[in-house]
């Protein structure tokens, strides 16, 4: 029996002192927040520090936890964390081709990718936090 592979990542809510979102445009899901995939020997939020500032270029600080989106098919668990940008400039790279931020409403309406606007909801709302959700 082969051991079961699964794939661990860490995304961000980066708010910023006006209260917009920081958001990247990927090349394959269009608009969304930060975060990629946990390397060997990294904790979820130091995942989630070197996902952010590559994508973005923006350094942030995790400010809390919030919880856990798990694709139960694909065996993709994603974890999401609620951060403060403190430097660094809006930089696209390869994983990015736009950045920027975008008040809350309008960040919403730009992510459209499966359940990730549910995902930035989910952060922003302390009553649903920590939170888990399967599908």
């Amino acid at each position: 029996m082969t051991p079961p592979k699964h794939i661990v990542s860490a995304a961000t809510i980066v708010i910023n002192d006006k209260g917009e979102v920081l958001l990247i445009k990927g090349p394959k899901r269009g608009w969304e927040m930060p975060g990629g995939q946990v390397e060997e020997g990294e904790s979820l939020k130091d995942a989630a520090i070197r996902e952010t500032k590559e994508e973005s270029g923006i350094d942030i600080e995790v400010i809390k936890f919030c919880g856990i989106f798990q694709n139960v098919r694909a065996s993709i668990c994603n974890t999401l964390f609620l951060a403060k940008p403190i430097g660094g400039e809006p930089t696209t790279g390869p994983e990015s081709l736009e950045v920027g931020y975008f008040p809350i409403e309008r960040a919403l309406e730009l992510v459209t990718w499966n359940n990730f606007s549910q995902r930035i909801e989910y952060c922003l709302n302390n009553n649903e936090q920590p939170f888990y959700i399967a599908f």
